[in-house]
């Protein structure tokens, strides 16, 4: 008898998705669930099966519906609606047939709140502070649950700032937007987009159902910092340092509800549990592998 290929399916079309492809084993077939537009365009150009449809309309989820082995989960959460019904209706439709075998979410770091710079487990306290980060916790406990009920191993990714070549703050330092001054800067933590594509396809298998796990590098680093080694590398005027109040003035509230948490993620468990070999084990590492022209990215 013919042994049949394992099905992967992708909820959610975007960058580290896109970046799983090429770490899966032979022979995958893979079938993305994905709006209309340049993202499927790029999946199916890249060999996907691309099933078009919409996480907000109920009656396209059912193409969902035993189509698959494996799961990873990158789609956000809606941003004008509270818990997270999108996954809720995503997880309806899959409990009606054949269930996978195990379902990687992409959740974010932003679901510890502010730690006030002070080294942050998987066990430590949720101090969410933003309608943003308690989606995110609504929708980690909502998988966590269905997990349990359906025997699905399930693993939820906390991923914090995710940078590669296109995706570094160069038009922010560009604009001169301020830094906050060193005595009063937040810890930020980042993970580039290939390491934290490669920990979704290690969770896949490898994870605990249930499990969370922080995927990040091995070096937080002062957010001002981070804009520093960015504006050395390009040869761009370091952003200018101000008072931490006069900062928050300064910037519109998505940018500083992240620059004003303060932690240092700790990566023991996914290096352990998953054996995640990072690539990229400092943002140090990445830019010495970049060309010093400046990129045209993202802010």
């Amino acid at each position: 008898m013919a042994h049949r290929a394992t099905r992967l399916l992708l909820v959610g079309g975007g960058d580290v998705a896109f970046r799983t492809l090429a770490l899966l084993p032979r022979g995958w077939q893979v079938t993305a669930f994905v709006r209309p537009g340049p993202q499927a365009a790029r999946l199916r150009s890249a060999g996907v099966r691309v099933v078009v449809g919409d996480l907000d309309d109920r009656t396209t989820l059912a193409r969902l519906s035993g189509r698959t082995d494996r799961i990873i989960y990158s789609a956000p959460p809606a941003s004008d609606t509270d818990g997270e019904p999108r996954l809720r209706r995503t997880l309806a439709a899959l409990s009606g047939s054949r269930l996978p075998r195990s379902l990687v979410y992409i959740s974010t770091s932003g679901v510890y709140g502010d730690h006030g710079g002070s080294l942050v487990s998987e066990t430590a306290l949720l101090r969410t502070a933003s309608p943003r980060a308690r989606r995110r916790v609504a929708a980690e406990r909502l998988l966590r649950r269905w997990g349990r009920d359906t025997g699905v191993a399930t693993a939820i990714l906390r991923a914090p700032g995710i940078y590669a070549a296109d995706r570094l703050p160069v038009a922010r330092i560009r604009a001169g937007a301020p830094a906050i001054e060193a005595t009063e800067d937040s810890y930020s933590n980042h993970i580039h987009a290939d390491d934290l594509a490669r920990a979704c396809v290690l969770a896949l298998f490898r994870a605990r159902g249930g499990r969370a796990f922080n995927v990040c590098d091995d070096a937080p680093l002062r957010m001002g910092d981070y804009f520093d080694a960015v504006a050395d590398r390009f040869g761009l005027p370091r952003p200018p340092r101000l008072p931490r109040d006069l900062v928050r003035a300064r910037v519109d509230p998505m940018l500083w509800s992240f620059m004003a948490e303060s932690r240092q993620l700790d990566n023991r468990r996914v290096r352990r549990e998953l054996r995640l070999r990072l690539r990229y084990p400092t943002v140090a590492s990445f830019l010495e592998t970049t060309d010093a022209a400046v990129p045209n990215t993202s802010p």
